[in-house]
């Protein structure tokens, strides 16, 4: 398994998911999690973080995960970082938007570290063919 560096944005509303997420990205070898609560902290996270890549759940307190997605594909500079949203909404439509907001990958909660992993890693590789940031 390659080892990954660099800093995430995870944006969760669940301390406790939060933390899950954290522990398994610092495991895969990233230095550095950026932890936010909800969509606005978030967007003004990303004002002064340039991530590379960010975990953002759909469903939270104050704007949408699909809000904060579009917000980060219309940012200068932010367009390539890869958005993996995570949801416990299955429904197609839901991933459909997804991918239209700009969504690099969709993983379904719940899910094994060995899917989370996978799909870092599919985002991450998918980043660099496509020449991003």
């Amino acid at each position: 398994m390659e080892r990954q560096q660099g800093t995430v944005l995870i944006v969760e509303d669940s301390p406790l998911f939060r933390r899950m997420l954290g522990d398994m990205l610092t495991e895969m070898g990233f230095t550095r999690i950026v932890e936010a609560f909800g969509g606005r902290a978030a967007m003004e996270t990303l004002e002064t973080e340039r991530p590379d890549l960010v975990c953002l759940d759909l469903t939270l307190p104050d704007v949408s995960g699909f809000d904060v997605c579009e917000h980060i594909r219309s940012t200068p500079g932010l367009e390539q970082v890869p958005v993996l949203m995570i949801s416990a909404r299955t429904l197609t439509l839901d991933k459909a938007q997804a991918e239209e907001a700009g969504a690099s990958g969709y993983l379904t909660k719940p899910f094994t570290p060995e899917e989370f992993r996978q799909q870092v890693e599919r985002v991450m590789a998918a980043r660099r063919t496509t020449g991003g940031a």
